[in-house]
């Protein structure tokens, strides 16, 4: 038994160095902050590296979109923003990072998070229409996660309390 644990630890060692390198390059090759698409754009490409995502779309038509999130997070707000008539995808990539997604609450959203975390939906439970817009949440979390919500979390701790 002392083996396996031995065996066991030291595989965990060498993935948590795995994944500081792994990070650090992507922080080389993607510089360290925040890259963020013109808020009118269709197409969404969001990185963050160790910092903090603010970021509003108004979008016409959108589409699809990436977020990458390494060691950070934030918000990512679509509620200004019009879905594509076929609907719009976000894929993401979070590692040790997650944020919340902000859209509308008649907005149709289904959610294939894989990894070690996930994605919840924290909108009101009520009756969406199938013609509703709808979005898809895919790709991978490790250690990190995703919430879709209605309105901000900043906007929600500014409430007075009841």
């Amino acid at each position: 038994m002392g083996r396996f644990i031995r065996t066991t630890v030291a595989t965990l060692v060498v993935a948590w160095l795995g994944l500081l390198l792994a990070s650090m390059i992507a922080a080389l090759t993607r510089r360290s902050g925040a890259h963020v698409p013109d808020e009118s754009s269709d197409e969404l490409d969001i990185v963050t590296v160790y910092d903090q995502l603010d970021f509003t779309s108004r979008a016409t038509d959108l589409r699809r979109g990436t977020v990458e999130l390494w060691f950070g997070g934030g918000t990512v707000d679509l509620r200004g923003a019009t879905l594509a008539p076929g609907g719009a995808t976000i894929t993401t990539r979070s590692v040790f990072g997650g944020g919340a997604l902000v859209v509308p609450d008649d907005w149709n959203v289904t959610t294939r998070i894989v990894g070690i975390g996930g994605a919840g939906d924290g909108r009101p439970k009520i009756e969406r229409s199938p013609d509703a817009p709808h979005l898809t949440l895919d790709g991978f979390v490790l250690f990190g996660g995703w919430g879709v919500v209605s309105r901000p979390p900043q906007e929600e701790t500014a409430l007075p309390a009841d």
